[in-house]
């Protein structure tokens, strides 16, 4: 699948600190649960990353109203 490919399925997304001084993102969905543990220098850039690409989405929903 696509970052572009538009889906039905959902999913609940968690994001904290563990114990061990990572950063946990957790997905679940009716099939799976995917714990996902980050540094937190990994989780800083995918905060940057994620800023980033909302900055882009919000930028091209702008240039669409017109």
């Amino acid at each position: 699948m696509g970052i572009n490919k538009e889906t039905d399925q959902e999913a609940g997304l968690q994001i904290g600190p563990t114990d061990r001084g990572m950063v946990r993102v957790f997905i679940s969905t009716p099939q799976i649960d995917l714990p996902m543990d980050f540094e937190p220098d990994e989780a800083v850039e995918i905060a940057e990353e994620l800023m980033a690409a909302a900055e882009q989405a919000r930028k091209m929903a702008v240039s669409k109203k017109r």
